[in-house]
This record gives structure tokens, sequence and C-alpha cells, in this order.
């Protein structure tokens, strides 16, 4: 039994191929617009990728690249399918290619959910990624003078400053490194010396954020340095002073920015998906339509329309007994060695003995 079967006359057919081959068009649109979104991905990427570590995290805006082409040429292909068929006559030459169409295209909608779901699903990579590159990225800060990785102190203030966020996690993180490089420490003080040797790997570390942590909603100056010590500075609580510096840490202020994108554009592919999946529909009701008015020979007649000709249970007996049959020829052709007349038997004589007589018909004679 045909599961969703509807009758078509020739003027629903007629109408529905027009509609479908809009519809493609505006499929071509929309894979363009996916082709832009992976490409805005990208660039939004590579904007922060010195503050990332290298972890394999551009896989999604080239699948978006990638299925937003293949959807255009697809959709582009399905337009001309669809705009032929209003003619009954012009379906002959795309009988043969509609339903290696449909199921290649039913392959390709597949893939768009999974790019949907890949969209939600890229937070926990991201997160990594961003954690290991902030700390290599403030590990080096200082470092302004040494070639690849001078550029690392300036990343790091406009990021900070862009963001309103302050370190990794917090500014605190500031406190567990060297952040003023040791060309601008004066070793003729005491106090900075001794702070030196007081490190065990012989770091200047101090409860100070870069001025760029700095809050410029504060009523007051900034407070960067002694962050923690309330009698270096006046009417000042360091425990209750969150308007002083930037208290997010920048990897959940990236987290936030990325995620905000990343359900942007999962949302415009899922979409997307419906709507590709509508239009398959839609090709699929017209082949099976044709077909059957190729069948009956008058092009004006009523036919059925289907989306599978029998049940889901007995298509997928049908496709099962396929995939065995060919799973035992495979197995016949390798324990034959290949050898196609292996069992054919040879049509020259045999030579079974003198006279050529067969061994039965020599004991007979015998």
């Amino acid at each position: 039994m045909a599961v969703l079967r509807v009758k078509f006359t020739k003027t629903k057919r007629d109408k529905l191929a027009q509609v479908l081959w809009i519809l493609n068009w505006i499929s071509v649109v929309t894979g363009a617009i996916l082709f832009s979104l992976g490409l805005f991905l990208k660039v939004e990427i590579n904007k922060r990728v010195e503050v990332m570590a290298e972890r394999d995290i551009q896989y999604m805006p080239n699948m978006l690249i990638a299925v937003g082409l293949i959807a255009c040429a697809i959709n582009f292909l399905g337009g001309k399918i669809c705009y032929d068929c209003v003619d009954s006559t012009k379906f002959l030459r795309w009988k043969l290619i509609m339903l290696p169409y449909i199921i290649c295209t039913f392959f390709f909608t597949f893939c768009v959910l999974v790019g949907a779901l890949m969209c939600y699903s890229m937070r926990g990579e991201l997160e990594e990624s961003l954690n290991l590159g902030l700390t290599e990225a403030m590990k080096f800060y200082k470092d302004t003078d040494t070639p690849g990785r001078c550029f690392l102190k300036r990343t790091v203030d406009i990021l900070q400053i862009e963001f309103k966020c302050c370190g990794n996690s917090g500014y605190r993180d500031w406190f567990q490194m060297q952040w003023i490089s040791n060309r601008y420490l004066d070793m003729s003080q005491k106090e900075v010396v001794d702070r030196l040797r007081s490190n065990v790997e012989g770091k200047y570390l101090m409860d100070a954020a870069p001025f760029s942590c700095c809050n410029v909603n504060s009523p007051r100056p900034c407070i960067q340095k002694q962050i923690t010590n309330n009698s270096a500075h006046f009417n000042y609580e360091h425990q209750t002073e969150e308007l002083n510096l930037w208290m997010k840490g920048c990897r959940q202020a990236l987290l936030e920015h990325y995620n905000y994108i990343m359900q942007s554009i999962g949302l415009a592919v899922l979409i997307t998906w419906l709507f590709e999946l509508s239009v398959l529909t839609g090709v699929r009701y017209l082949q099976t339509s044709l077909e059957n008015v190729l069948r009956q020979g008058d092009p004006n007649s009523e036919s059925d329309g289907w989306l599978l000709e029998n049940s889901f249970i007995e298509t997928a007996r049908i496709n099962l007994n396929i995939i065995k049959s060919l799973g035992k020829s495979n197995q016949i052709d390798e324990a034959n060695n290949g050898d196609p007349n292996i069992n054919v038997p040879s049509t020259s004589k045999a030579h079974y003995g003198p006279d050529n007589v067969p061994p039965k018909q020599m004991s007979e004679s015998s």
C-alpha cells in the first residue's frame, strides 16, 4: 500500500511543477545565504584566531560553505527538471535521472540537518580552544620585543576593551602570571628583586591587572594595582567594588558572542532544511505522478502520486533483501577468486580412454 497517496489531475500536475520551479530557485537563494553565513563565520573565527588554540574548529564554516554551494547546484538542476516537467513529453528526458536525483537530494537534506545540529553542539570544542588560546596569549602578553609575539599585548588589550572582560575566567587570572616585561622592571629596587626571588619560577607576580581591564563605568579612578589591598586605597573594599574592573572573563564573553552567532546560523540552517525537505517532497510527488501517467499512456488523465510505493516496513524489507543479495554475490565472487567462468562446463571433448570412450561405456563393452 502506497504511503501518502494523492490523486493529481493534469492541471494539478502542471501547477505543482510550476510551484516547484519557483521554490527551487528560492532554494538557490537560500544556498547562497548558507554560503554567505559560512564565510561570515569563518571571518569571525579568524578575527580571534590569535586567542584560540589550534583546534579543528574551522570545519563548521567550511561545511556551511560547501553545503551552500551544493545547495545552489542541486536546486538549479531541480528547477530545470521541474520546468521541463510542465510538459509531460519533456519528462521522458529526465525520467531516468529523477529517482537518483531525489535520492541524492534526500541525503543532502540529511547533511543539512546534521549541519544545523552541529551549530548547537560546537560550544564544547570552542570553549576548550578559547581556554587554551587565552591562557597562551596572556602568558606572552609581556613579550612585546619577541618576534611573533609582539602583537599579543595589543590583541589582548583590544579584546578586553571591546568585550568588556578581563583575563581568561576573571581578573584574578592576571595575578598568576607575569604580564610586565623584565625590561620595564627596575632591578635596583629591593622590592622588585625580592618579589622575583620569592617566586620559584622567578616571575614578577602581583595583584594587578592591565589597564584594559578597567571598567569605564566606574565612578572613581581605576584601581589596577594592589587590587586586593584595601588599606592601599582610600574608601576601598575590593570584595564589593564590582565597578572597578570588568568582572566577566574573556572566555565567557567570547563564548556568548560566538554562541549567539552559532544559534542564529543554526536556526537559519534548520529553516533551510525544512524548506529543502518540503521541496523534495513535492518533487517526489511530481515524479511518481508523471511516471503513472506514462504507464497509462494518456497525458491528460488523472494519476496517483506518493512518497513510497509500498509501506515503510515493506520498503525496508525490499531494500534489506537487495543489500543481502549484493552481499551474497560478493561472497560468491570472492570464493571463485573473481573468475566468472569457473562454474561454466567445458565444451571441449575430454580424453576418457582408448578411442575416446567414457569409462562407463568401456566397462559395459568389456
